[in-house]
């Protein structure tokens, strides 16, 4: 009873720790390489194993067509068996939900190892109620809009509470930036399907790459923090904090790489506009780094802050329009040079 409270309240040891956090993988793996082990011997006197669904999903994200038919047949006795047993896709749903938000409150309170987990079991049941629904002839697209608006507060559910425990760190921007791409990726491509444009297949770092990213890194950075630093009551947690840079990262890249597609397969005049979007980024970049430099060292050399932010302004955005003119905005050499350079006056200003 003693042991049962002491996971319940956190304060286990550092076996403990270890443990908690590995327990779930064993059993996952276990699971999963017995099912690989069936799943060849199966393909090799039945044939090879199709499923039309993980079809429908387009080519996008980091699995590979093989990996999603094996996940499908590995999931397929749950689903059947949820099937066979009348449960509501509905029920499946709002247990999702709850797992979700549970993941979050956990996550927030410093739970790394259960906030993880759960948000795999959230996800692994947000992949089986559409499975159910389909099966039982409940599918709607009034649920399909219902499943779909609730992922969202799923994975917002999970970063906040991150944000939560994060924030008196610089981990924080990181979650917020993870929070924002998530969002953007669904946000193009609904935009993009509205249009009539397919973007299933676009992007590297779709939904269920986020939620095994994001699930796995959390749920295994106990580990660590128990064999570095056992006695801090709250770690950084190093696995996470990579987790959630690289999906602050991908996620954005993610929605950029739709948006740019989205805008070429739409056509029009926004295609040409956008040419040099990479380039300006980088002058900006730039710029800001000079206006900066040139504002601290005068700074420190006794000018009044006032004054050197107004001539770090000066001096940022003389580079800005310099180095965009020549180099960015190629095509805009045509404009005469003081028309334009009034509009970015007016810009900056």
């Amino acid at each position: 009873m003693n042991t049962i409270w002491q996971w319940v309240s956190g304060n286990l040891s550092t076996g403990g720790r270890i443990w908690s956090a590995a327990a779930p993988a064993l059993v996952l793996l276990a699971y999963t390489l017995i099912g690989l082990v069936v799943y060849v011997v199966r393909n090799r006197y039945s044939g090879k194993f199709h499923d039309e669904e993980m079809d429908g999903r387009g080519l996008g994200g980091l699995t590979t067509a093989r990996m999603r038919h094996f996940f499908a047949w590995l999931m397929r006795p749950l689903w059947q068996t949820l099937a066979n047993a009348e449960v509501p896709p509905n029920a499946i749903t709002t247990l999702s939900v709850g797992l979700a938000l549970g993941a979050g409150v956990a996550l927030a309170a410093g739970r790394f190892s259960l906030g993880g987990w759960l948000y795999l079991a959230a996800g692994a049941l947000d992949f089986l109620d559409g499975r159910v629904a389909r099966v039982t002839g409940r599918a709607s697209t009034s649920g399909a809009a219902l499943d779909s608006v609730l992922d969202r507060y799923c994975e917002s559910a999970v970063l906040v509470g991150l944000a939560w425990y994060y924030r008196d760190s610089w981990v924080l921007f990181a979650t917020l930036l993870a929070l924002t791409g998530s969002l953007f990726v669904p946000y193009v491509r609904a935009k993009g399907e509205a249009l009539g444009a397919k973007l299933s297949d676009v992007g590297f770092m779709q939904r269920p790459e986020r939620i095994v990213v994001l699930g796995l890194t959390t749920a295994f950075s106990p580990v660590l923090e128990a064999v570095l630093v056992p006695s801090d009551p709250r770690p950084i947690h190093r696995i996470a904090v990579v987790g959630l840079v690289a999906i602050a990262a991908t996620s954005h890249a993610t929605a950029l790489q739709r948006l740019a597609h989205l805008i070429k397969s739409l056509g029009g005049s926004a295609t040409t506009d956008l040419r040099p979007l990479p380039k300006s980024i980088v002058v900006s970049a730039v710029a800001t780094a000079i206006d900066f430099s040139f504002v601290w060292t005068l700074v420190h050399v006794g000018v009044i802050a006032p004054a050197a932010t107004a001539l770090g302004c000066v001096a940022g955005g003389f580079i800005a329009f310099t180095l965009g003119r020549a180099w960015a905005f190629q095509g805009s050499r045509s404009i005469e040079g003081k028309r334009q350079a009034g509009r970015f006056v007016f810009v900056s200003g």
